[in-house]
């Protein structure tokens, strides 16, 4: 069990590059769909972009439902809003969000929270060009003047011992060197479990980008919670 649900994890990153962000979703895919509710305070709070692959795009579904929206929704009731920047994009590696980084800092976001790098692993990428460009992102943020925090990913296991180590060891490695909150793995609790995944085994349901959001809520609460007791003072 515990390989399937490495395996599974991994493979949600696992994007088709040519696959439209607005197809349709899977046969069955959404069997107990519930109308999304409404971003409250959505121009409240600081701006928080997501740079992230299939995942913050929530693929197959509304992106009202992917986790970053669910994430701004729950903090919102908890009277911890922010604006959300979803530039979540399904098939993209860590050198493509490095590609569009400086494009989507003009935005001047407070946060830039980095979702990439399943896809690299999924195709191999060497581990230096992975933790390279994650450094690049980090380092052109920060000289922004935006915050970041880093979301972690793990492979599966016949990708051999050294790659999977050295993979997840590089996302630890960017978080240390540049000293960032660092969540390992957001899907926690939703990576292997077929009820939180769509038929295709690797894409979270609704349900499954709700389990997400709440493994990520008690880290932003306490930091933009954090920051906006800063600000009251």
């Amino acid at each position: 069990m515990g390989c399937l649900c490495a395996l599974v994890a991994f493979a949600a990153c696992g994007d088709a590059p040519d696959e439209p962000r607005d197809a349709p979703a899977p046969r069955g895919a959404a069997s107990a769909k519930r109308a999304p509710e409404p971003a409250r305070d959505a121009e409240a709070g600081p701006l928080v972009l997501f740079l992230g692959d299939s995942l913050s795009a929530g693929l197959h579904l509304p992106s009202d439902e992917a986790f970053p929206a669910v994430l701004q929704r729950a903090l919102a009731d908890e009277g911890v809003p922010f604006r959300l920047l979803n530039a979540g994009s399904s098939g993209d590696t860590t050198a493509g969000g490095l590609r569009r980084i400086d494009w989507l800092l003009e935005r001047s976001p407070d946060w830039v929270v980095v979702e990439l790098g399943g896809n690299d692993g999924l195709r191999g990428v060497p581990v230096e060009s992975i933790e390279a460009n994650l450094n690049a992102i980090v380092e052109r943020a920060q000289a922004k003047g935006a915050r970041v925090v880093l979301l972690g990913m793990k492979l599966p296991p016949n990708y051999g011992a050294e790659y999977t180590s050295a993979f997840e060891a590089a996302f630890a490695s960017v978080a240390a060197r540049h000293e960032l909150p660092f969540v390992p793995f957001f899907l926690d609790g939703v990576a292997g479990v077929a009820e939180l995944n769509l038929p295709d085994g690797i894409h979270p349901t609704t349900e499954g980008h709700e389990r997400a959001a709440a493994n990520l809520v008690p880290v932003f609460r306490e930091l933009l919670g954090a920051e906006a007791a800063a600000t009251s003072r």
